[in-house]
C-alpha cells in the first residue's frame, strides 16, 4: 500500500494501529458476551433438566437441551472470534477474518441439529405418550426461564448488530427462539392443569418445526456470505463520493470490494480523468485517493485503474452525448462508462453494464455493438460488457 508522503504513511501507520485496536475491542466484546451467555445458559439448563425429569415432561427436558447448544454456539463463537483474531501470516495474507463465518455456519448446525432431535425425541413421546407432573416450582422455574432467555437474547442479538458480528446474531436469535419454546412449554402446562389434556408433545413437535426452519435460514445466510455478497450499498457510495470529491475525477466506476472477515475489505476502482493529465499527476492523485479511502473507511484500494476522459474534443463529447443516447432505448443498460476516443487510429471504446437481471444480456450487447458500428462504420468499435458488483450508480 503506497501513500503520498512521509507524513501520510505515519498518518496510516496510527490509523492502522487504531483499526487494529478497534478490532481487538470488539473482539473483547463478542468474548464477553459470549461468556456471559454460556454462563446464563449452563444455569438454565441445570435447572431445566432437574425440572424436566422430576416432572416427566419431554418440552422441558428439550429445552433444557437447547440450553446445553446455546452454550456450545457461545463457545464456538469465543473460538472463531479468537482465530480470526491471528495476524495474517505468509499462507494468509489477508488475515483470517472469513473464520467468522465458518463459527457462524457451526452455530447453525448445531441450530438445525437441536431441530431435528426435538422432533425425534417429540414424535416418540406422540407415539409413546407418558402423563406429565408438573409442580409449582416447576412452573416458576420455567417462567423465570422465559424472563432470562428473553433478556439474554435481546442482549446477544443487539452486541452481535452493534459489532457486526454473524455468529453473535445468530446466538441471540436463538436464545429468542428458546425463551418461545419455554413460553409455549408453560402455555401446554396451564392447559394441562385445567383441563388434563397434555398437549406438550405436539407442541414440542411444532416448535421443533421453527427451530428447524431457524437453522436452515441461518444456514442459507452464512453460506451466502461465504460466497460473497455484493457489498453494502451505503458503505459502497460512502467511497465513491471520497474518491469524487477530488476535483481531477470526473466520474468513478468499477468499485470491486472483497470481504475478508467482518469490516475487512480490499478493493479496487476505476476513475475518470482529463486525458491531459501526465503520469506524475495521475501518480499522485491516485496516492492521494488510496490513502483518503483508508481514512475514512478503513477499506484498502489495492488498485485504481484510470479512463482518459475526452476533455478537449468537442467532437469526441458529441460522440460521447449520441452514444449515451442510444443506449437510452435499452432499461437493461444501467451504465456507460469509460468513454474515449483516438481519432489519430480510429478507436472508440467504453464500458456498458447490463444488470443481472437482464434476460438477454449478451443479445443484448451484441445488438449494441452492432447499432453503435452503424452509427460510427469509420471507427473500431471496442465495448466491454461489464458487471454490476457495487450498484451501479453515476
Amino acid at each position: 500500500m503506497i501513500f503520498v508522503a512521509k507524513k501520510a504513511q505515519t498518518e496510516t501507520a496510527d490509523n492502522a494501529s487504531f483499526t487494529n485496536k478497534n478490532g481487538d475491542q470488539r473482539g473483547k466484546i463478542i468474548i464477553r458476551t459470549s461468556f456471559v451467555g454460556i454462563a446464563a445458559n449452563v444455569f438454565l439448563a441445570a435447572f431445566k433438566a432437574i425440572v424436566g425429569f422430576a416432572s416427566n415432561s419431554i418440552a422441558i427436558v428439550l429445552d433444557a437441551v437447547n440450553n446445553i447448544t446455546d452454550a456450545a454456539s457461545s463457545l464456538i463463537t469465543i473460538i472463531g472470534t479468537k482465530l480470526a483474531g491471528k495476524a495474517p501470516d505468509r499462507k494468509h495474507p489477508f488475515g483470517h477474518g472469513r473464520v467468522e463465518y465458518l463459527s457462524a455456519m457451526l452455530i447453525s448446525v448445531l441450530v438445525l441439529y437441536a431441530g431435528l432431535a426435538s422432533l425425534t425425541e417429540s414424535v416418540k413421546k406422540i407415539l409413546h405418550p407418558q402423563t406429565p407432573d408438573y409442580s409449582v416450582a416447576a412452573i416458576v422455574i420455567v417462567a423465570v426461564a422465559v424472563a432470562v432467555k428473553i433478556v439474554l437474547g435481546l442482549f446477544v442479538k443487539r452486541t452481535g448488530e452493534k459489532v457486526n458480528s454473524e455468529s453473535l446474531f445468530n446466538s441471540g436469535k436463538d436464545a429468542m427462539l428458546d425463551a418461545v419454546i419455554s413460553a409455549a412449554t408453560l402455555v401446554a402446562a396451564g392447559i394441562y392443569l385445567w383441563k388434563g389434556i397434555s398437549l406438550e408433545s405436539y407442541l414440542a413437535a411444532a416448535i421443533s418445526l421453527v427451530i428447524i426452519k431457524s437453522g436452515v435460514d441461518m444456514l442459507r445466510s452464512t453460506i451466502s456470505e461465504l460466497l460473497g455478497e455484493r457489498v453494502d450499498a451505503q458503505l459502497a457510495n460512502d467511497i465513491r463520493k471520497t474518491v469524487i470529491s477530488f476535483p481531477q475525477v470526473q466520474g468513478v466506476y468499477d468499485l470491486v470490494l472483497h470481504n475478508y472477515g467482518p469490516e475487512n475489505y480490499n478493493g479496487s476502482v476505476h476513475i475518470e480523468v482529463p486525458d491531459d493529465m501526465d503520469a506524475k499527476e495521475i501518480d499522485v492523485l491516485i496516492r492521494e485517493i488510496t490513502y483518503e479511502v483508508y481514512q475514512r473507511h478503513q477499506v484498502i484500494l489495492t488498485a485504481i485503474g484510470v479512463y482518459a476522459f475526452n476533455s478537449k474534443d468537442p467532437v469526441a463529447l458529441q460522440m460521447r452525448n449520441d452514444v449515451q443516447q442510444l443506449l437510452s432505448k435499452y432499461p437493461q443498460v444501467l451504465q456507460m462508462h469509460g468513454f474515449n476516443v483516438d481519432n489519430e487510429k480510429m478507436i472508440l471504446r467504453f464500458d456498458v453494464i447490463l444488470g443481472f437481471d437482464a434476460k438477454d444480456r449478451f443479445q443484448t450487447y451484441e445488438t449494441i455493438c452492432d447499432e453503435v458500428q452503424k452509427q460510427y462504420p469509420d471507427y473500431k468499435i471496442i465495448i466491454v460488457l461489464d458487471a454490476d458488483f457495487s450498484e451501479a450508480a453515476e
